[in-house]
């Protein structure tokens, strides 16, 4: 089993440091456009299925990266992005206005201490849902012979495949995932070894850290 964990393609909200979240935000132009570079590196993969989370902006991503192709497509809501609860929506410069700069700052630099938000999810529930989902598409005996496009979020993609980083204390392992940022992972008889990660495929100078502490 080959699967490629694609991160979704920028949209306004990164743009403008929202907290995304659950909201159901759609690509810009930029997000298209990164989309379709990594579409033309990745055409000749042979993908037999796609598994999204169903918020459009990685749905519409999985769908650009595989050329529209006439792929199986289901979504599964174990790889939604981390909830933010009451601040999604608000900006990093609003949270940090309302006196959170210190826990947002930890959000990034210490995640597994930092307090959950009101009505959101904390960064514990988030790998143990990941990791519920990793384990059952690993452990699927129909699929050990297919090659998969997992799209999915920054934080979603990290909290999925914590339990397999050598550093599983790390969570951000140094960084949040690029948009289309791409992790390759080949899982054979319940042994997993990456073959990529976070691997981008358009010119670095495109890229942008929208989400880090200050």
């Amino acid at each position: 089993m080959r699967l490629y964990f694609i991160r979704h393609g920028e949209t306004d909200w990164n743009r403008e440091r929202r907290m995304q979240g659950m909201a159901d935000i759609p690509l810009n132009e930029k997000g298209r456009m990164l989309a379709e570079i990594t579409a033309k590196q990745l055409s000749r993969i042979p993908f037999d299925l796609i598994i999204s989370s169903p918020l459009c902006r990685a749905v519409e991503t999985a769908r650009i990266v595989t050329g529209h192709a006439d792929i199986p497509l289901k979504t599964d809501d174990r790889i939604r992005e981390l909830s933010w609860g009451d601040w999604e929506g608000l900006t990093q410069t609003d949270l940090r206005q309302m006196g959170y700069k210190d826990g947002l700052n930890q959000f990034f630099s210490d995640p597994f201490l930092f307090p959950c938000p009101p009505g959101g999810e904390s960064i514990q529930q988030l790998c143990q849902r990941g990791r519920q989902f990793f384990e059952e598409i690993a452990g699927d005996p129909a699929l050990q012979d297919k090659t998969i496009l997992i799209s999915t979020h920054g934080a979603a993609m990290r909290g999925l495949l914590n339990h397999l980083y050598e550093d599983s204390g790390n969570f951000w392992q140094g960084k949040v995932p690029a948009n289309c940022a791409v992790t390759i992972l080949d899982v054979n008889n319940g042994s997993a070894r990456f073959a990529a990660r976070d691997q981008i495929y358009y010119d670095p100078q495109l890229k942008e850290e929208f989400y880090k502490p200050e």
